[in-house]
């Protein structure tokens, strides 16, 4: 079979524990929305909201399903969110969003990734100044970006940015607007598919890192990629 066959094993691989990644992600938020309130989306907002996030994701119906079964189930786990904020080489600087049920494990294990890549965890504040909270949506959409904007503009949704890509359209709003663009988008259009549909924190300026301080960076995101607890990275290097 050759070296071609174990390069596609490989990257059907890296796919699969990316898909596992994700939807362990999504399944451990859905609980939490769901056991903390009414375990159905019609009478949870919150609920809703993550659902619809990860059928952006493309989360399969039934690992959303387990997840509130779960929640409705016996099971009392308890997770609590955590950020960790750190500084690489070279200017960088990254966050770490956890969802856990043990902080000193999250910790320690956050910790042991930076120590392994040359990295430096930060206190409560020392990097999550310097990124702007937004809510992203981004979609297939055929005419021009005003026609778009004049759309939500007219429905009170505070726009920050919006950009349009061949077939794609990128819109990036106050996160505190971003189901109610959801909503206005799909009033104006019928049915979508989302192909991003999330809160996000962009970093106010980006740097480039390269040789030893680029490969010990992506080391780190490596390493962090492997910890069941962390839900999502952020970092200001551009990659």
């Amino acid at each position: 079979m050759g070296r071609a066959f174990e390069v596609r094993k490989a990257s059907m691989a890296k796919t699969a524990a990316a898909k596992a990644k994700v939807y362990s992600r999504f399944g451990k938020e859905i609980y939490v929305a769901a056991k903390s309130g009414t375990p159905d989306p019609e009478m949870n907002v919150a609920l809703k909201r993550i659902i619809d996030k990860a059928r952006a994701n493309q989360v399969p119906a039934d690992v959303i399903k387990r997840a509130i079964e779960k929640a409705k189930g016996s099971a009392d786990e308890s997770y609590t969110s955590i950020m960790y904020e750190g500084f690489g080489n070279s200017d960088a600087t990254i966050l770490v969003e956890c969802l856990t049920d043990n902080t000193n494990r999250s910790l320690a294990d956050v910790r042991a990734c930076f120590n392994k890549a040359h990295a430096k965890l930060g206190v409560a504040g020392a990097v999550s100044h310097s990124y702007t909270a937004i809510g992203m949506l981004v979609f297939q959409y055929e005419q021009d970006e005003d026609s778009m904007l004049e759309i939500l503009l007219e429905n009170d949704v505070d726009v920050y940015e919006i950009e349009k890509e061949e077939h794609l359209i990128s819109i990036n709003v106050a996160p505190t607007d971003l189901h109610k663009a959801k909503h206005v988008i799909e009033d104006a259009l019928g049915e979508i598919t989302f192909e991003v549909l999330e809160n996000d924190l962009i970093p106010n300026e980006y740097v480039t890192l390269t040789g030893d301080d680029l490969m010990l960076f992506e080391r780190l995101l490596n390493l962090l990629d492997d910890v069941d607890d962390v839900q999502k990275v952020y970092h200001n290097v551009k990659l």
